[in-house]
This record gives structure tokens, sequence and C-alpha cells, in this order.
């Protein structure tokens, strides 16, 4: 009878292990190749999937929603680089400040989002696997109680998705 028991733990923990294994965060359907060209652009794992590094993000002016030059050619290489390892879907989310009123955040940062979507469009990724959304004051990534904090939030994150 204790013989069975201890097959049955085993057995039971042999299971677990396996169950927990299956779980793990791995990216899905991503290359070697096209890893090291997310993480050589500053893109990092998260729980959301491969994103733009928040230290690298892409800032806006307040009140704006066009890039600046700067932004253009930033998203500009990013685009190239993607689109030369076959990575050709991501999600956009941008994002404001606190500051404002909540309706005119939400279509402020959908702008943005798009204004990346343009730009991405614009080197050769195909606009149908481009999602935009805007978020608004959601999210936050620095304390909207400062003006370098809330500098920091009026961005726009890059989300690798699957096809």
């Amino acid at each position: 009878m204790q013989k069975l028991r201890s097959s049955l733990w085993i057995g039971l923990m042999a299971l677990g292990l396996l169950l927990l294994a299956g779980c793990q965060n791995k990216p899905q359907g991503l290359t070697a190749e096209q890893i090291a060209a997310l993480q050589e652009q500053g893109f990092k794992l998260t729980d959301n999937g491969w994103e733009f590094g928040l230290s690298d993000k892409v800032l806006f002016s307040s009140n704006v929603g066009n890039l600046n030059a700067q932004g253009e050619q930033t998203v500009e290489k990013i685009g190239h680089a993607l689109m030369d390892v076959g990575i050709n879907h991501i999600r956009l989310d941008g994002h404001t400040d606190s500051m404002g009123e909540e309706s005119y955040n939400n279509q402020l940062s959908y702008g943005r989002a798009s204004a990346v979507a343009d730009t991405l469009s614009s080197v050769g990724m195909p606009k149908a696997n481009i999602e935009v959304r805007g978020l608004g004051k959601l999210n936050p990534v620095a304390d909207n109680r400062t003006a370098k904090g809330r500098a920091e939030n009026r961005r726009v994150a890059m989300i690798v998705t699957a096809p």
C-alpha cells in the first residue's frame, strides 16, 4: 500500500512539473534571429509580449499627436529592423499624461499611436497588421505629479504580436 502511495505521489509530482513547464512564458513562433533583432532594438520580453523598452520609448510633447523628426527616425529604424527579420505584426498603445479631460486624452493617445502606425506603414509594414489603441492616462510609467514624469507618460508602447 505504501509503495502504491509513493508511486502515485511521484506520478502526481511529475505531472505537476510537466504542467508548470508548459506554462512558461516563452515567445511563440519567433526565431533566434528575430529575438536577437528585438533585443538589439531595445525590446524587452514582458507579460504583454516583446515590448519596446521603456527607457527608449517614443515620447511626445504635451498636446501633440505627431512624431517629431527624431521620433520618426527612431520608429523608421525599428520598422526596418523588424521587417528585415520577418516581424510584421505589432500593437501600438498610445498614452498621455494625466492632465486634461479623459475623452481628449483618449483621442490624443489614439492619434499618437496612429502617427507611429503611419510611419511603420511607410517603411513597409502592412496596415492590416498594425493594431492601434489609445489608452489615455491608463498605465502611467512615471509619476504624473512632476513635469518629468508627465513627459515620460506621453508615449507610444510598441508590442510585437503573433500573426
